[in-house]
Order: structure tokens, then sequence, then C-alpha cells
């Protein structure tokens, strides 16, 4: 099911304030967070504004977290960037990927009906056929100014929504799409609102105080479960139990030995 739309159409939809109400729509790009990345250092101090929108029907090399490649079909699903300028101390960088995640799992479950969790620290997953399949994905970039404040960040994700299963790529976390999840397709516009929506309001909320850390805790599947934390760079590994996280989303998994881990970044997968 292609779906494609225009800017007019994306804003038209919208009901919300400040997100998306300026943005862009490409019918292919590279990689929608490294155009937006492009067009914040080549313009003004102010352009784009907070909230500006970059949407891509294709990505020619769509990126996720530990440098891996996120592929979908033209037409298919919902890849876009988010530009926001939110002059946040360091330890609330993280905040921005909870509240972007928690945005995606509520607007899906709104839109299909689907059980919506969240594997550490953003991947968004749907239950299907007796287990978490992935959906969704998130990555986050941005610049710090000489303060150390979080001067710009842009946040990038990708919602597998009408992919046949057939051409689902293979991964090391099982991958789906609503389509494959509901067995119907499921419009594209609509969801986009719901998901902006939904931004905006946990974006909102931080600005008047309010930590996304308790929401998006409570959706963690990763919470309770043996996990294997991989290092790429170093090839190391960690087999534990994961416990919490702390205020800066940070995850703890107890090893064997007892000893608790803080676990900033890493590839944490399900045993």
């Amino acid at each position: 099911m292609m779906d494609n739309f225009a800017a007019t159409a994306v804003t038209n939809s919208l009901t919300t304030r400040w997100l998306g109400q300026t943005c862009q729509v490409l019918p292919e790009v590279d990689s929608t967070n490294d155009r937006l990345k492009m067009m914040v250092r080549q313009g003004s101090p102010a352009e784009p504004p907070t909230g500006f929108v970059l949407l891509a029907h294709y990505q020619q090399q769509g990126r996720g977290r530990l440098a891996r490649r996120w592929e979908a079909p033209p037409g298919s699903s919902l890849l876009l960037s988010m530009l926001f300028r939110p002059n946040w101390p360091p330890e609330q960088m993280n905040w921005l990927t909870m509240l972007v995640s928690l945005a995606a799992a509520e607007a899906i479950a709104s839109q299909t009906g689907l059980e919506v969790g969240i594997k550490w620290p953003n991947d968004v997953m749907v239950r299907q056929a007796g287990g978490w399949h992935k959906v969704s994905g998130i990555l986050q970039e941005g610049e710090f100014d000489a303060d150390g404040r979080l001067q710009w960040a842009i946040v990038g994700i990708g919602i597998n929504v009408n992919i046949p299963a057939d051409q689902l790529p293979e991964a090391v976390t099982p991958p789906t799409s609503l389509l494959a999840a509901t067995g119907q397709p499921v419009p594209r516009l609509p969801l986009l609102a719901a998901f902006l929506a939904r931004v905006e309001a946990w974006y909102d909320g931080v600005g008047n105080g309010r930590s996304p850390h308790a929401a998006w805790q409570d959706r963690l599947i990763t919470l309770g479960q043996p996990v294997q934390v991989s290092y790429p760079q170093t090839g190391r590994t960690l087999l534990g139990i994961a416990e919490g996280t702390d205020a800066a989303g940070h995850l703890l998994v107890r090893d064997a030995a007892g000893q608790r881990h803080t676990i900033t970044a890493a590839d944490v997968t399900l045993r």
C-alpha cells in the first residue's frame, strides 16, 4: 500500500501547535538525519526552526543505532527526522529518545490496537505470534554549546508500516511491520499525526518539569529479563538480569556474581 503524501497534506492532518507545522516531504533522500543535519549547519542559528520535520518516502542510506542500516521499500513506511533546540543540560539528553519512543508506542497502540513495548534503549516492539518483534527504531544526534548544554538535537525514526512480511530484512531482533502484525494496511498519515501529537505533548511536559523516565520505564520489556550486553567495539559481552534504569535512562544489569553494571551504550538482546 503506497499512500504518498505532500507537505500540505501533513500540515493539514496535524493537531500539533508547533511540531511539524513547518515540514518538508521528499520522495527520496540519502538519510533524513543527514539531510536535516546539513540544513541545520548551513542555516542561520534559528533556521530551520525547532519543530521542523523532514520526511522521506524512501531512504537510500537510512541509519539506526550502532551504524546499522535501516531499510524500507519506497512508500511503505514512516521515515522522518525532527529538529529540537532544547537547551537542556547533558544529563537530560536521553530524555528525547525516551519521549520519542514513548510517543511512537502510544501512537502505534492507538492506531492499531496492538500491544506495544520498548526494548532498551529505544526499539519499539509489538507482540506478534507470542513474541516481541521490532517495528521501529530511533537515532538521536546533536551538538552541545560551550556551556555544555544541548544546543540542538535531531531525532530520526523509522516505523515499518506497510512492508509485506516476505520483504522484511533478517536481523538479530526479529523485525515486523504493522501490516504483518495486524494483517491489514495501516494508513501512514493518521499514524504520523498521532505520533507527532504525542511527541509534542511529552516534549511540552519536559518544559514544565515532567520527566518521561517513569512512563518510558513502564513500557520497557527488557526489565526483569535475562539479557546479553554486547560491546561491538571491543567484542566483550556481559550476561545478567536487567533490573532497572537510572534517571538518565542507563540500563542497570546484575551479573551472576551479584555485581551491578550501568550500561550507557551497547547492544542489548533478550536471552
